[in-house]
């Protein structure tokens, strides 16, 4: 993979001019660096190789590249590859992307399960308690792989303190599962649900696992504003 072009584009982005009058007003500075950002979150996202998947949503795009650069300034993702679930989406839709950061080509665009406690077709209750079978948002690390009882595995590290920071004693993995898959909805009416893990359809499930371990970013989006006045790495 090439990550040559990453600094280039961590400059870009974060490259931000003051106003012309040279004010040193911080919430002066800080709104026009928001600004700034944003336009160029938005150049960047009308520019990415849909690779013939449906988009994200802007919006959550956007809150998954403010915590992606943060992290990869800070040293902690090592993998160009940005991962975003977007639990707002109905579960019977593909609501999880892969996009290589390196090419701006998203990869993969999938179904994927959320906690059976979260929801039915919705997800709306988050926790990281154990033993609550909810999904948790925010931003983790991938970690190694291993053989579980659903095969090849992926550990998680979330790196939000309360609102994730459980995931690998919750044993929250990304994993692939039969009741992830177009058949099960229309048997169904909805996607099958998890003990609050990530799960994949289970043919895409190892393709996936190998492109993203190793301290890649993946990020669960909702507009809860419990996660957005919790979090420290979205504004």
């Amino acid at each position: 993979m090439n990550y040559k072009l990453f600094p280039v584009l961590l400059f870009g982005l974060f490259s931000f001019t003051t106003p012309s009058n040279n004010t040193t007003d911080p919430k002066i500075i800080a709104s026009t660096s928001k600004v700034s950002f944003e336009s160029k979150v938005v150049s960047l996202y009308n520019n990415l190789n849909a690779n013939n998947f449906k988009l994200p949503q802007l919006e959550s795009f956007t809150k998954a590249l403010e915590g992606f650069y943060q992290l990869k300034q800070k040293g902690l993702v090592q993998n160009d590859i940005l991962t975003l679930i977007d639990f707002s989406l109905s579960a019977n839709s593909k609501r999880m992307w892969v996009i290589d950061m390196s090419t701006n080509t998203v990869l993969y665009n999938t179904l994927v399960a959320h906690g059976r406690n979260s929801g039915e077709e919705f997800a709306t209750a988050f926790s990281n308690k154990s033993e609550s079978y909810q999904s948790s948002l925010g931003f983790y690390l991938t970690g190694e792989t291993y053989q579980g009882k659903h095969g090849l595995s992926l550990r998680l590290d979330g790196l939000e303190r309360g609102i994730n920071d459980k995931a690998r004693d919750r044993a929250v993995v990304i994993h692939g599962a039969d009741y992830v898959s177009e058949q099960f909805i229309k048997q169904n009416k909805r996607l099958g649900r998890s003990q609050g893990c990530p799960a994949l359809p289970v043919e895409l499930n190892q393709e996936i696992i190998k492109t993203i371990k190793d301290k890649s970013c993946l990020f669960i989006y909702h507009p809860s504003r419990s996660y957005k006045v919790a979090s420290k790495l979205i504004s």
